[in-house]
């Protein structure tokens, strides 16, 4: 594993490796948004014909594991309370197929890839070919700098393929660079809709880069993945690759080490507990006033939601998104928080939906941390996701988030053939005999 050259080996493992390695070359063609679900469903086709195949044979195969089932039934609960959202406010049928359409594209997603793990990928075949993106990512940037310097036109063009459907335009746009209204300053968002999504997709590749086992990628993706949270001059990317490193670090370390340190912690702590509040205190202030005309847009977007939410359409939501007044400059309403989105959306059902699967995932892995290292990497994907519905929604860009996915997906595959594999009988038998 730790050679230069890797490579797939099967069709699930080049399906993977070629749309990874190919996130360049699609978003030059503004193909990147429709590439993810296509890659998705055609990897859920397999895991159907796979185990089809192995019932026929009458061939003993893992069954999924109860996690992913949990992925499974929470993401259809969002299909039905869409149905019902739509069904309650009278929609048409129209917007009822446009929305389902959408469900797939999104929050389907989200169970897709992680029953995707259930097939036989290695770990350090994703790892390796997010690195690519890292190296495309270093190659290309004195093109995207570039832009800027010479004051070239910020979005070049946007590809004919948005016909198909998509959220907006800057799903399709290939962008250069972008002028920060606030600031005046430039930022980036290479192959992602919006610079803070550059800085998501950023930390992922920054959990892989990690766990990556040759040094050269390693640094190459490290190196990377700090640049494009820079470049994104994301808030909540620069605070959750802090969080990321400090869990990666952590649930490295052996048991008596974290004991040892969380005890010195909670000793000096003690002492400097009130400095360390003040300190934060004044860290978040600062966040929050480097764009203080975004952090009050969230805040009202927030509210109203909310509010709507509670009067309206408590249970099932209202079905749809619409757009908010001019108070939020039109943005939709639920559009930078994934729980007021869903709040608003799909009413408590869809909240519920997704709690649930997230916090049973995170137990699952936090429990299994010692068993195997992929639970390492998917716990600090799974935590980096969780972080990031405060500021994103992950619907509109499981799209990009799915490597994180399929990761969490593996691990809970992995964890289940070691537990089959420690239960089985032969096993048994040999433990009794020695």
């Amino acid at each position: 594993m730790d050679s230069q050259t890797l490579f797939p080996e099967n069709t699930e493992e080049r399906i993977v490796w070629y749309g990874l390695v190919s996130v360049y070359p699609l978003y030059f063609l503004g193909a990147l948004y429709i590439s993810g679900p296509v890659i998705g469903w055609l990897l859920a086709c397999l895991v159907v014909t796979k185990k089809w195949q192995a019932w026929k044979d009458l061939q003993s195969e893992l069954p999924i594991p109860w996690q992913t089932w949990v992925w499974i039934i929470g993401m259809l609960g969002m299909l039905v309370s869409l149905v019902v959202g739509h069904l309650d406010y009278n929609l048409t049928a129209g917007k009822l197929i446009k929305s389902s359409i959408g469900w797939a594209k999104g929050w389907a997603l989200l169970a897709i890839f992680i029953l995707a793990g259930t097939l036989d990928i290695r770990p350090q075949l994703l790892y390796r070919a997010c690195m690519k993106v890292c190296k495309h990512t270093l190659i290309l940037l004195p093109l995207f700098i570039g832009a800027w310097v010479l004051r070239l036109p910020e979005t070049l063009y946007v590809s004919p393929l948005k016909a198909i459907g998509g959220p907006g335009p800057e799903f399709f746009a290939l962008s250069l660079y972008e002028i920060d209204p606030q600031s005046g300053w430039p930022r980036w968002r290479l192959f992602t809709p919006w610079a803070p999504a550059l800085a998501f997709v950023a930390n992922i590749f920054f959990i892989f880069a990690l766990s990556e086992n040759n040094t050269r990628w390693k640094s190459i993706g490290i190196s990377a993945s700090i640049i494009m949270v820079l470049m994104s001059q994301s808030r909540l990317g620069a605070v959750s690759m802090i969080i990321i490193f400090s869990l990666w670090f952590f649930t490295r370390m052996r048991i008596t080490s974290m004991l040892f340190s969380i005890g010195v912690t909670s000793y000096i702590s003690a002492f400097i507990g009130p400095q360390l509040l003040d300190a934060a205190q004044q860290s978040v202030d600062a966040i929050k006033d480097a764009r203080a005309a975004s952090t009050r847009v969230r805040a009202i977007l927030a509210r109203i939601a909310i509010e709507r939410w509670r009067n309206e359409a408590p249970i099932f939501g209202h079905g749809i998104v619409e757009r908010g007044p001019h108070l939020v400059e039109f943005m939709p309403i639920g559009s930078h928080h994934t729980w007021y989105g869903l709040l608003f959306v799909k009413g408590a059902i869809g909240v519920i939906a997704l709690l649930v699967p997230l916090t049973v995932s995170l137990l699952s892995l936090l429990l299994n941390l010692r068993k195997d290292p992929v639970c390492i990497s998917a716990f600090c994907c799974l935590s980096l996701l969780s972080l990031f519905t405060l500021g994103e929604n992950l619907e509109i860009l499981a799209y990009l988030l799915w490597p994180a996915l399929l990761i969490i997906g593996i691990a809970h595959t992995r964890t289940a053939k070691s537990s089959q594999h420690s239960a089985s009988p032969l096993n048994t038998l040999e433990g009794d005999t020695q």
